[in-house]
């Protein structure tokens, strides 16, 4: 017969809850990780920001090709996170009026993954958001093209875009 001066185990109760040495090693394992791990694992926003970058310079490639290639104005408007492209559905044309799916069918043709960048575009000194890429090649601040201008797109944490007016080459 037990009394309740003998052990748990003697008693048939079992024991619950973690050892001083378990808590221990659970914290110096969360310390490393945090030490090592974490700054590791922070840099993977600059690799987002780099494709994001990446996305950009390859959409304003693609509208330079879509505008000389199908002879028509086509209009990049670049936003925080987002590019979309639009296309004139004749030529001479000073406005675009039909959506250029993108990769996934979307009228969105490249989108940031890290949905708290921010995307500068400017035309000389002069803040913008849409660039209008002539059948010519040119790429202008409206859908007229009276005047090429050269375009800089600076995504956050990342190398500076340059788009030349009169040739639409994207550095």
């Amino acid at each position: 017969m037990s009394s309740l001066t003998d052990p748990p185990r003697a008693r048939g109760v079992s024991q619950r809850g973690f050892t001083m040495n378990e808590l221990v090693m659970v914290l110096v394992i969360g310390g490393i990780l945090a030490a090592y791990v974490v700054p590791r694992l922070a840099t993977f926003s600059g690799v987002r920001d780099g494709a994001w970058r990446d996305a950009l310079a390859s959409s304003m490639r693609m509208a330079q090709k879509f505008a000389v290639g199908h002879r028509r104005l086509v209009c990049a408007t670049v936003t925080n996170t987002t590019v979309s492209l639009r296309i004139a559905s004749a030529n001479p044309a000073t406005a675009c009026d039909t959506d250029l799916p993108g990769p996934d069918g979307s009228a969105v043709f490249a989108r940031a993954s890290n949905n708290q960048a921010t995307t500068v575009v400017s035309a000389g000194n002069t803040p913008a958001g849409v660039l209008f890429f002539q059948p010519d090649g040119r790429v202008t601040v409206d859908g007229a093209g009276a005047t090429a201008v050269d375009w800089t797109i600076t995504p956050t944490a990342a190398a500076v875009i340059s788009i030349f007016g009169e040739t639409g080459h994207v550095e």
